[in-house]
C-alpha cells in the first residue's frame, strides 16, 4: 500500500464502489486527507495503486487501522449499500470510536432507520448523521447535492468538508444542515420520488411526439434542446435530448434498441408509501412508480396487445409545431404539480417529527449537483424566500400564474392523449389534482354517505364540522355507530 506513513487524517470512508472513489478523490482535490477501507480489503490496494495514485490518500487495511489514521473528533462516513450492512458496519466502528465522534452514513438508507440509528448512537455518546447524496458517479467526483440531517453536533465538524467537496451555484454550496434525525435522507427520498415523476413526465411528453406526431429521434432531440434553454431548463431534459441523439456503433439510435422495462431501486415507492402513511397525495409520483411497474410487465403487454384494440384515430392532427409547445405547457405545468407535492410532504413529515426544514434551503441544495437540477428551483428558493410559511408552492404567484398561462395546453394535451390512446399518467394525474386542489367542493360527501350507510362510520354536517352524527339510513338500522379515525 502506498502513503502510509499519512496520520491525522479527516475524515475516513468506507465503501470503495465508484460513488466512495469518486467523493474521496473530490475530498482529496479540495485539500482533506482520506483514510480508504473497504470489506474487501484488495479493493484498497487496488484503488491506492490506480485511481488514488499521486494523491494523498491513504488506506486501510483494517477498521483499526482506519480509526487509528484519524483526527478527533473521529469522521468516519459510510457509502455501503442500504440496509442491514449498515447496521453492520456500525456494530463494528462505535466499539472503537470515543464519545463525539462521528458516524456518517451516505447512502440510500430509508429515513426510520437513520431515526433509529441517530437515537442509539446518542445513548452511547456517538454523533450520528444520515445525509442523502445526489449527483450520481459524476456529481460525486467533481460535486454532488449532499442533504446531512441527524445529531445537529456533528455539523460544526463535517461542515467544512461537505460544502467544500458539494457542486455551488452563484457561489453558494448545494449542501446544508437539513434537520434533526432522519430529516436528511427523507429529504433525498423526497427527492428521489421528484426525480421518478421528472423521468416519467419526460417519457410521455416523448411518447407523444414520437407515436401522436410521428416525429423521429433526430426531430425529437431538437425540441428538447430548444426546451433546455428555457423553462424547462435541467439537466434530466440535457440528458433526454443527448440520449436521443445517440447513435450506436452501426449508426443506428441507441434508444430504439433499448427495452422498454424500467427498473427501480426503491426510493421512489419509498416517497410514495410515505405519502399514504402521511395522508399527502403524491399522486403523480405514485403514478410514475406505477408505470415503471407497469412497463416491467412486458410480456404480459404483448400479449395484450394483439387482444385489446383502441382508438382507431392515433395521430394528433392539430399542427405540429404548436403541438410541441402544448406539450411543453403541460410538462412545465405538471412539473410545478410534483414539487407543490413533493413540498407537501416534506411539510408534513415536519410536523409528526418536529423538524425545522429550511425548504428554500432545500431547494437551494437541489439546484445543482443532483439528477433534479434546474434553474426551476430557484423559483421555488425565491417562493419560500418571499413567504417561509407558504403552505403550498401553487398558491406562490409565480407559480400561480405558470400554471394558470399553462392550463389550456394541459388541458388539450391530455385530452388528446386520451382520443389516440397513449398513456400519459403523470400529465393526467398531475392535472386532476390541480383540479381537485382548486376545487372549493369534492364529492366526498358521498363517499361519507355511503361509509355511514354500510359502515356506520358517521359524517360531519356542513354547517357544524366536528361535530360526527350517525343516520339510519334503512330504517332499521340502530343509534349505535363506529369510532372514527383519521386515513
Amino acid at each position: 500500500m502506498q502513503n502510509q506513513n499519512g496520520l491525522n487524517c479527516d475524515i475516513a470512508l468506507i465503501g470503495l464502489a465508484v460513488m466512495g472513489q469518486n467523493i474521496i478523490l473530490n475530498m482529496n482535490d479540495h485539500g482533506f486527507k482520506v483514510c480508504a477501507h473497504n470489506r474487501t480489503v484488495a479493493k484498497v490496494d487496488q484503488f491506492l495503486a490506480n485511481e488514488a495514485k499521486g494523491t494523498n490518500i491513504v488506506g486501510a487495511h483494517t477498521l483499526e487501522e482506519m480509526v487509528g489514521r484519524l483526527k478527533k473528533p473521529r469522521r468516519v462516513m459510510l457509502l455501503v449499500k442500504a440496509g442491514s450492512a449498515v447496521d453492520a458496519f456500525i456494530d463494528k466502528i462505535a466499539p472503537l470510536l470515543e464519545k463525539g465522534d462521528i458516524i456518517i452514513d451516505g447512502g440510500n438508507s430509508e429515513y426510520q432507520d437513520t431515526n433509529r440509528r441517530t437515537r442509539a448512537m446518542n445513548e452511547l455518546g456517538l454523533l450520528f448523521v444520515g445525509t442523502g447524496v445526489s449527483g450520481g458517479e459524476d456529481g460525486a467526483r467533481y460535486g454532488p447535492s449532499i442533504m446531512p440531517g441527524g445529531n445537529p453536533e456533528a455539523w460544526p465538524h463535517i461542515k467544512p468538508i461537505f460544502q467544500a467537496i458539494t457542486a455551488k451555484v452563484d457561489n453558494e454550496p448545494c449542501c446544508d444542515w437539513v434537520g434533526d434525525e432522519g430529516a436528511g435522507h427523507f429529504v433525498k427520498m423526497v427527492h428521489n420520488g421528484i426525480e421518478y415523476g421528472d423521468m416519467q413526465l419526460i417519457c410521455e411528453a416523448y411518447h407523444l411526439m414520437r407515436e401522436g406526431l410521428a416525429m423521429d429521434n433526430d426531430e425529437m432531440a431538437k425540441v428538447f434542446d430548444s426546451w433546455n434553454s428555457d423553462v424547462l431548463d435541467s439537466f434530466l431534459i440535457e440528458i433526454t435530448r443527448d440520449i436521443l441523439k445517440f447513435k450506436d456503433t452501426d449508426g443506428k439510435p441507441l434508444l430504439d434498441k433499448i427495452r422498454d422495462a424500467a427498473g427501480q431501486k426503491g426510493t421512489g415507492k419509498w416517497t410514495a408509501i410515505a405519502s399514504l402513511e402521511y395522508g399527502i397525495p403524491l399522486t403523480l409520483i405514485g403514478e410514475s412508480v406505477f408505470s415503471r411497474c407497469l412497463s416491467s410487465l412486458k410480456s404480459e403487454r404483448v400479449e395484450a396487445s394483439k387482444h385489446l384494440h383502441g382508438p382507431k384515430t392515433k395521430t394528433i392532427s392539430e399542427d405540429k409545431t404548436q403541438f410541441i409547445d402544448h406539450i411543453k405547457q403541460a410538462l412545465y405545468a405538471s412539473k410545478i404539480v410534483s414539487y407543490a407535492q413533493g413540498f407537501m410532504l416534506m411539510r408534513e413529515a415536519a410536523k409528526q417529527f418536529n423538524w425545522k426544514l429550511n425548504y428554500g434551503g432545500i431547494a437551494l441544495m437541489w439546484r445543482g449537483g443532483c439528477i433534479i437540477r434546474s434553474a426551476f428551483l430557484g423559483n421555488i428558493k425565491a417562493a419560500f424566500e418571499k413567504n417561509e410559511n407558504l403552505t403550498n408552492l401553487l398558491l406562490d404567484d409565480f407559480f400561480k400564474e405558470a400554471i394558470q398561462n399553462a392550463s389550456e395546453s394541459w388541458r388539450k394535451v391530455v385530452s388528446q392523449a386520451v382520443l389516440i390512446g397513449v398513456p400519459t399518467p403523470t400529465l393526467s394525474s398531475a392535472l386532476a389534482f390541480y383540479d381537485g386542489y382548486r376545487s372549493a367542493w369534492l364529492p366526498a360527501n358521498m363517499i361519507q354517505a355511503q361509509r355511514d350507510y354500510f359502515g356506520a362510520h358517521t359524517y360531519e354536517h356542513v354547517d357544524n364540522p366536528g361535530k360526527w352524527h350517525h343516520a339510519n339510513w334503512t330504517g332499521h338500522g340502530g343509534s349505535v355507530s363506529s369510532s372514527t379515525y383519521d386515513a
